[in-house]
């Protein structure tokens, strides 16, 4: 009977282990689900939204939209065109220069351009010397395609 007795604690610590295991179980389950919809709610509540980080990966992009439209609308004016044509180079050749440049060279020659278009339009710059300027603009291209 001892043996039995024995086998009979065994057996039924075992069982109050295992209740008291199913019914904290389920506590602890509901406690954990809330502190992880809680830690949801938190992620969903982001520092930056998405659209600001949507705008901001588009802002490279534009910027490089605008910087090639800037070029190409100086080589696209009569003083450009007479510029390209005293220089013999192909606008489809520049153009396609353009579209090869760093987002640095493009930039920095965007800012020649506008700054170049800027002063003519204000009268500061006589059709010559914006004739060499985009001589220069397409100088700039072509080396840093080359190189």
């Amino acid at each position: 009977m001892r043996i039995g007795g024995r086998l009979w604690v065994g057996t039924f610590a075992m069982a109050i282990a295992l209740v008291l295991g199913l019914v904290a179980a389920p506590g602890r389950t509901l406690g954990q689900e809330k502190r992880g919809q809680d830690k949801q709610g938190q992620d969903n509540q982001h520092v930056v939204s998405l659209d600001e980080l949507d705008k901001d990966a588009a802002r490279p992009a534009r910027a490089r939209q605008a910087n090639e439209k800037a070029v190409r609308d100086l080589l696209s004016t009569d003083a450009g065109q007479e510029a390209l044509k005293s220089a013999k180079v192909d606008y489809q050749q520049v153009d396609k220069a353009i579209g090869q440049l760093s987002d640095e060279d493009l930039a920095k020659v965007a800012d020649r351009s506008r700054q170049a278009e800027s002063d003519f339009a204000a009268g500061g710059l006589k059709s010559t010397l914006i004739i060499v300027i985009v001589l220069i603009v397409i100088l700039i291209i072509v080396l840093s395609v080359v190189f």
